[in-house]
């Protein structure tokens, strides 16, 4: 889900080590983390095992993609602040679009010709219905403003997941400008992660009061209540809690980040949804400070096992497929779950992640690396060509797309007597 963005770099005379992975040069000095590549890999298996039915907390995996994002892109304005006085925002968001646009407009294009063609009528009609909002970045609201309630709803919606991807880019556009004010001057971190800190605080009071509702999809899905994940993820990116946590000894390091792993798996276990009596007093809040602390140490403590292991191959391959992967499945899982009933639930399930794997391949070999990466048709100015074509494919097909009649596809009660 969030994007790959590198750290800045480790301070002078220090190694980057077994676990951390040197990325090629751009901008102000950064560093690649393989751990935090594992982590990513860890929540999209969570989230995918979640919506297959096989994992009753895994939704809590796109808390920790919301405090990684956090960590990641505060990380890259406080270099940028650092390295060159000034944060350029207008080139700040640029990069985002370039970098996340293009397989979301891939994935919303086919999705709603595959549900056209294969979808019931149900899925169709709010496919079309929510598509200019997934347009907008802002599904989110949509479903809160409709009160469709995730936890009973989002079978219908092939975009039920993109609520999450709305509170990034709300969060992209929010965060940024605050950093760029906040981070001028020599206490310009400390600042900043005072500001972080104190909007964590806010966010958890938000949650606390509108969790208590019936309907919890306000405090579940609202840019303000989830903040908290992502501004956790802000503050740990802080020089004041970086230079804090560098004096941690390796092998503490280690104990710890082992305590902090195992209470995140026990989350994902046990937790069930909304039933979860203290998910919004508190819960979703202590996941994520858990996640920010173990990211942290991860990223700023040298040579540690936990991250040599978090950043292995595996967990290291599937996070880097991971916004292509999260994009894919929902759709896959609602069209295709249906006709797997023959296989059984894990053999169901097996099918239609190693689809979305397929599909998650195909998007970043041929439409992620190749802008991430300036190459072939993404170079210059056929790249912003490319991806406004398709979003004004998109736009073509949400109008040429005949919408459902109402009621179309249900049963009529005066033909049953």
């Amino acid at each position: 889900m969030p994007s790959h963005l590198p750290l800045p770099a480790p301070a002078r005379g220090r190694t980057v080590p077994g676990g951390h992975r040197a990325a090629r040069p751009s901008g102000v000095g950064r560093a690649h983390v393989a751990a935090l590549d594992g982590l990513r890999g860890f929540a999209v298996a969570a989230v995918l095992l979640f919506h297959a039915g096989h994992l009753r907390g895994g939704f809590l995996g796109v808390d920790l993609f919301f405090v990684l994002s956090g960590f990641l892109i505060t990380g890259l304005l406080l270099g940028e602040a650092t390295g060159r006085g000034r944060i350029a925002l207008a080139a700040f968001w640029g990069r985002r679009a370039c970098r996340l646009l293009p397989a979301l407009v891939c994935v919303v294009v086919v999705t709603v010709l595959a549900t056209w063609a294969w979808g019931s009528t149900e899925h169709l009609r709010f496919a079309l219905d929510d598509m200019p909002w997934v347009g907008a970045q802002a599904v989110n609201w949509h479903y809160i403003t409709e009160q469709t309630g995730y936890w009973n709803a989002a079978d219908t919606r092939v975009f039920a997941h993109l609520w999450s991807i709305g509170v990034e880019w709300q969060f992209y556009l929010a965060w940024p400008p605050v950093v760029a004010v906040a981070a001028r001057g020599r206490c310009g971190e400390r600042i900043v992660a005072s500001l972080a800190g104190a909007g964590a605080l806010v966010s958890l009071a938000l949650t606390v009061w509108l969790g208590a509702a019936v309907d919890t999809t306000r405090a579940y899905e609202g840019t303000d209540t989830r903040g908290a994940a992502l501004l956790l993820g802000a503050l740990v990116a802080t020089a004041p809690v970086r230079n804090l946590v560098r004096r941690v000894p390796r092998r503490s390091a280690d104990l710890v980040c082992l305590i902090l792993g195992c209470g995140l798996a026990a989350a994902w276990a046990v937790t069930e949804g909304e039933k979860a009596p203290l998910l919004f007093q508190g819960g979703l809040f202590v996941h994520s400070l858990t996640a920010a602390v173990l990211i942290v140490l991860m990223a700023q403590v040298p040579g540690t096992w936990a991250a040599r292991i978090v950043g292995s191959r595996l967990p290291r391959g599937l996070g880097k497929l991971s916004y292509s992967l999260y994009l894919w499945h929902w759709p896959v899982y609602l069209l295709l779950l249906p006709r797997l009933s023959a296989l059984g639930d894990w053999g169901g399930t097996a099918v239609a992640i190693g689809i979305s794997l397929v599909a998650a391949a195909v998007t970043k070999r041929f439409v992620e690396d190749p802008v991430r990466f300036r190459v072939g048709w993404a170079r210059g100015s056929r790249g912003l060509i490319a991806v406004v074509a398709g979003a004004l494919a998109g736009a073509v097909l949400w109008a040429a797309v005949p919408e459902p009649a109402s009621g179309a596809g249900t049963v009529d009660v005066d033909q049953l007597r």
